[in-house]
């Protein structure tokens, strides 16, 4: 959500801050600019709308210079506008602000500060900062010391990057409960929101904490804690990420791509964490609080959007299979439900594919307070999350860069499943049982292929049902929450009102709306529940109502019901959702695709929500 980009060396910013820009577009935007000091003047160009168009005016006027500062921007306070792009600046023109988070108390700042003869341009919270930079500056301060005055004004949360007059050969950069890295690299410095804008640079990465402040310019850096003025040692990560994973490698988009690799991310996400013949899950991450768990009496998942999803898949897996009681909860609803939680026998689990969900890292603070033991499920490694929690698996899917997650999904079910695996072993799982999960687990990278090997019949699916402009998706016991991400799948990306529903509320209110015109997605494999679906169906069809079916390869009799039947392979119940989300996913990007959207970037959607 944002993105921001900083550059310090002896190469020319411009090009660097724009490839950074690139780079984030994933992120979501609707804006973008870029400062960069010339050696004797500032010189700021913005644009409403896309990079291109940013890059474009830049070629116009280009801008030289070896220092600067660039942004996207997802706008919260403030249209969308020229005006309202980032970065922002002073009365004098002479401080240059870029920010990632909200200003909790911006208005009573800002109201002070018109007293005061501050002339503000632009509707946004962040325009505070540059005018208390400002006012500190000329109350005698230094940069450094005027960014942290300010920063102790300001309620809410920031990732800040600032360049200022009186000392134009520095950037400063601040950090609270909003991600930021420094790449540290030869003669070079790339600070920005996301390792993806540096790691074509360098791959020696510091993450900076909340409340720690970095002065960058061409001798090095310094790190202090915003309260104090002693050096903070910082340890230099590597990141090891092959760059061509957040290329398109020939295919249209990225949402397809990882669509593609999900094969892959399986095989991954399982490396080295199978012990096949004993039934069992090595999770090292969870190493250091084996002996918390085996105590633990009940389960907390919690996660936002398309992880909540896969936690309620967890739930079905970690009841039916560890005889662990299990809630599922929305991060942005944890804190306010006044969780009862028992610090002796629970645990907080929170799954995040960036690690940097601000709703999520709420819950883990939640906890933390109520020194209860907390897990991370995440994807990317050293975010936030990684770091706040107690231990946690990472889901070793690769850059993900579609908004509309995919493979991330399928990485979260796998690592609940072989959580599962974890805790089951340690309880009333056999080694039978365990044994099964374990072989059927070590198959779904082949099933995932036999899926994908319908994508032109799934294409031209989404091509018929191209007039439709409401869609239920429904599903029983482990494969409602696949129908809630199947609805999420296709009104994230193609705009069209589509709605996931438990199969037997059918009769409780969703019947009503059933007609020849309104479409509804059954997944309905052969499994416990096949009677019930099959039952659901059929009232389906007496009133007219179009079924595309997902079903298990074999089935007859779905064909007799359904108007269109996608076929998977037949599997465990409980890992059954890693393949009926798979034909899902190729829908909703066909059903997009062919209307002409930006699959990769919906509109008013970030692939990170950073902030609440």
């Amino acid at each position: 959500m944002c993105g921001i980009v900083g550059y310090l060396g002896k190469n020319q910013a411009q090009n660097i801050l724009l490839d950074g820009l690139k780079r984030l577009e994933y992120r979501g935007y609707d804006s973008a600019g870029l400062t960069v000091y010339n050696g004797s003047e500032f010189k700021t160009l913005k644009v409403k709308g896309k990079v291109a168009e940013l890059a474009k005016l830049l070629s116009q006027q280009k801008i030289s210079g070896t220092i600067g500062i660039a942004h996207t921007r997802w706008a919260t306070h403030g249209e969308p506008s020229e005006r309202n792009a980032h970065p922002h600046s002073d009365c004098q023109g002479e401080v240059f602000v870029v920010h990632n988070g909200i200003v909790e108390n911006y208005k009573a700042l800002k109201q002070e500060l018109e007293k005061e003869g501050h002339k503000f341009s632009s509707e946004t919270d962040t325009e505070v900062i540059a005018h208390l930079v400002e006012k500190f500056i000329a109350a005698g301060l230094n940069l450094e010391s005027a960014v942290k005055k300010s920063l102790h004004l300001i309620k809410g949360t920031y990732a800040l990057l600032i360049m200022a007059k009186i000392e134009p050969d520095k950037i400063i950069a601040a950090r609270l409960s909003s991600p930021l890295r420094i790449g540290v690299g030869p003669d070079q410095f790339i600070i920005a929101s996301d390792p993806s804008a540096i790691l074509n640079y360098t791959q020696q990465l510091i993450t900076l904490d909340d409340k720690e402040v970095a002065v960058i310019d061409q001798q090095g850096y310094h790190i202090s804690a915003l309260d104090g003025n002693g050096s903070v040692d910082k340890e230099i990560e590597k990141i090891e990420w092959d760059m061509t994973a957040i290329e398109k490698g020939g295919f249209d988009h990225f949402m397809l791509k990882e669509i593609f690799e999900q094969p892959e991310t399986v095989s991954n996400s399982l490396r080295g964490r199978l012990i096949d013949q004993q039934g069992l899950a090595a999770l090292g991450g969870l190493k250091e609080v084996e002996t918390e768990l085996r105590r633990i009496k009940r389960i907390n998942l919690v996660a936002c959007g398309t992880a909540y999803h896969a936690c309620l898949v967890g739930e079905y897996m970690l009841e039916e299979y560890a005889g662990i009681p299990t809630e599922v909860c929305v991060a942005s609803e944890f804190r306010y439900r006044k969780p009862i939680l028992d610090p002796q026998t629970d645990v907080i689990i929170v799954v995040s594919q960036s690690g940097e969900t601000a709703d999520t890292l709420a819950a883990v603070k939640e906890a933390k307070e109520k020194d209860v033991l907390t897990l991370g499920i995440v994807n990317v490694i050293g975010s936030t999350i990684a770091r706040e929690t107690d231990a946690g698996v990472y889901n070793h899917a690769g850059p993900e860069i579609g908004v509309a997650s995919t493979k991330v999904f399928i990485s979260q079910l796998v690592v609940l499943a072989l959580l599962t695996l974890f805790l089951g072993r340690q309880r009333q799982m056999s080694l039978v049982t365990g044994g099964r999960i374990a072989e059927e687990l070590r198959k779904i990278p082949g099933y995932i292929n036999q899926i994908l090997e319908q994508n032109e019949k799934i294409s031209q699916m989404a091509k018929d049902y191209g007039q439709f402009k409401d869609f239920f998706y429904l599903g029983r016991k482990y494969n409602f929450p696949v129908a809630l991400e199947g609805a999420l799948k296709l009104k994230e990306i193609s705009y069209v009102h589509s709605e996931g529903i438990a199969a037997g509320e059918l009769k409780h209110g969703p019947l009503a709306m059933i007609e020849k015109d309104l479409p509804s997605v059954f997944i309905c494999p052969q499994d416990s529940v096949y009677d019930k679906n099959l039952s659901n169906m059929e009232e389906i069809k007496a009133r007219q109502g179009k079924i595309i079916a997902i079903a298990t390869s074999g089935d007859t009799e779905i064909a007799k019901i359904a108007d269109e039947v996608i076929y998977i392979p037949k599997t465990l119940e409980m890992l059954t959702p890693m393949l009926a989300v798979v034909p899902l996913q190729l829908f909703a990007y066909h059903f997009a695709n062919q209307r002409g959207l930006d699959v990769d970037k919906p509109r008013n959607l970030a692939k990170s929500v950073t902030v609440e």
